[in-house]
């Protein structure tokens, strides 16, 4: 079993670069619309009112990409247990053929809305996104 989260995004004529193909700050963009739609769909209420996250790294690698009027498929999961205040994210899109075209680590850190300060991110702001994905290999 893990917990992964998909998005199905089309490319339109604005997401288009001199290229031909989708720009790399869409790719962005869509990296933080699908975290955010994992987070908003399994957090707790009341952690979504308690905390926000902030991106403080992204590492991508790509190895292909789409023209107007095509689609990928964005899968987000937790490839680990958080440290401290940060919470890695793994997000993959997947072409029309179900090949990774697009593949991102990024890390993110939890803040307290409240204070804007950093917060250590607790087993029950987690529960809802395990296993992890290396607890589901281990198991």
């Amino acid at each position: 079993m893990t917990n992964r989260h998909s998005l199905t995004f089309t490319a339109q004529s604005e997401h288009i670069d001199e290229l031909g193909h989708v720009n790399n700050a869409v790719w962005v963009d869509w990296i933080q619309q699908v975290a955010i739609a994992h987070w908003t769909s399994v957090a707790s209420p009341e952690h979504q009112q308690a905390y926000f996250w902030v991106v403080t790294r992204h590492e991508i690698d790509y190895r292909g990409n789409v023209g107007v009027g095509e689609r990928v498929t964005a899968e987000t999961f937790i490839p680990n247990a958080p440290t401290g205040a940060r919470f890695d994210r793994r997000v993959d899109f997947h072409n029309a053929a179900g090949k990774v075209i697009v593949a991102a680590n990024t890390t993110w850190a939890m803040l307290e809305r409240a204070s804007g300060r950093l917060a250590r991110v607790r087993a029950e702001v987690t529960a809802p996104f395990r296993p992890f994905a290396d607890e589901d290999a281990a198991g």
